[in-house]
């Protein structure tokens, strides 16, 4: 095989299953690889969060709702997760939106209530807004544990890496239609890397990879728009307003990336009530794994899935060694769930 000369990269877990699940890894001629980087929100959640978490969920008269991916996440030590204290008696519930968590809430008032809320800028406007509403319903035993993460400054930490390596990206089209055009501006007028925002249909993935390779090849760096039915140059002022009234930016830990300033949402003062971190007195603790996963590596675009030791041996979607293997958007889920069809 030639040498690899064009490293693309999505960082879209919806983009991660559409391209597995379409074989556009295949399809790509030799000498262009596309990688998936830190655009899973699960993947890139830290054990020491997962920890904190089992910890709330073993305290009695406490119900711990999150999104369904999370509850197989393990914690710093194999074994753990949500869905271990689930079995072991733990009231922990998967919930499809925040606002079902705050009618949890009001249904069951002698019971707290937290919602685990995960996620990028998608899903940092409704859980802003399930905050507000149980404001608004005065629910005190309701809260939300932030683990919201911002993607500019996740793809500035990448770009930091010194082996860092990547020619260009294909932008979240769900991202974008929050932050809008100008949101992903950073791409070329910071990185000077040409950025498509795409959608997530197989052809619309096979032209935003066209435009890129149009770009990479001319030397150029533009913001190219292919999603325009949704994402519109100033994308969502009134969710982006919502999230700004409950969040404000704080230093975060990602796995795999390590510790970035400014690159999640915490709750703002206003709203401590609903601060599930502040009301229980709980930290999350940057806890060191001993494991041969390399999720982390996977994460940033420097390991295959397969090239991983542990892949399809060890860590299988039945049985999860690390979060790029458990969630329905994780690069190794993707890869275990497609592999061998298009080879």
């Amino acid at each position: 095989m030639a040498e690899e000369s064009i490293r693309l990269m999505e960082v879209c877990g919806t983009h991660t299953m559409a391209i597995a699940k379409a074989g556009i890894r295949q399809m790509l001629p030799e000498g262009i690889k596309l990688l998936s980087g830190p655009g899973c929100p699960v993947c890139v959640t830290p054990p020491g969060v997962i920890d904190a978490l089992l910890e709330l969920a073993r305290r009695p008269s406490l119900t711990l709702a999150t999104y369904g991916d999370m509850i197989r996440v393990p914690g710093s030590k194999r074994g753990t997760s949500l869905a271990y204290e689930k079995a072991a008696g733990a009231d922990v519930r998967i919930v499809y939106s925040a606002m079902d968590a705050v009618d949890l809430a009001e249904r069951e008032p002698d019971r707290e209530v937290v919602f685990a809320g995960v996620g990028f800028e998608t899903t940092a406007p409704g859980t802003a807004a399930a905050i507000k509403e149980a404001a608004r319903r005065q629910l005190k035993n309701f809260s939300v544990w932030s683990m919201i993460k911002l993607l500019e400054p996740s793809v500035k930490a990448l770009a930091a890496d010194p082996d860092f390596a990547i020619n260009g990206f294909l932008a979240p089209g769900h991202v974008a239609v929050i932050i809008g055009e100008e949101g992903m501006r950073f791409f070329p007028d910071d990185l000077h890397l040409p950025v498509v925002i795409t959608g997530f249909e197989p052809e619309e993935v096979a032209r935003g990879i066209t435009h890129l390779l149009r770009q990479v090849r001319a030397g150029e760096a533009r913001l190219e728009n292919e999603y325009k039915a949704v994402v519109r140059p100033e994308g969502n002022p009134a969710a982006r307003a919502l999230m700004d009234e409950i969040f404000e930016k704080r230093t975060d830990d990602w796995r795999g990336l390590g510790v970035i300033p400014a690159s999640g949402l915490g709750i703002r003062e206003e709203y401590a009530a609903w601060d599930a971190e502040k009301k229980f007195g709980i930290r999350a603790e940057n806890v060191p794994v001993r494991t041969a996963c390399r999720c982390g590596d996977v994460i940033r675009g420097k390991l295959d899935p397969a090239a991983c030791p542990l892949f399809g041996r060890v860590c299988t979607p039945e049985d999860p060694e690390g979060p790029c293997m458990v969630s329905s958007e994780g690069a190794c889920a993707a890869a275990y769930k497609y592999r061998g069809i298009y080879d």
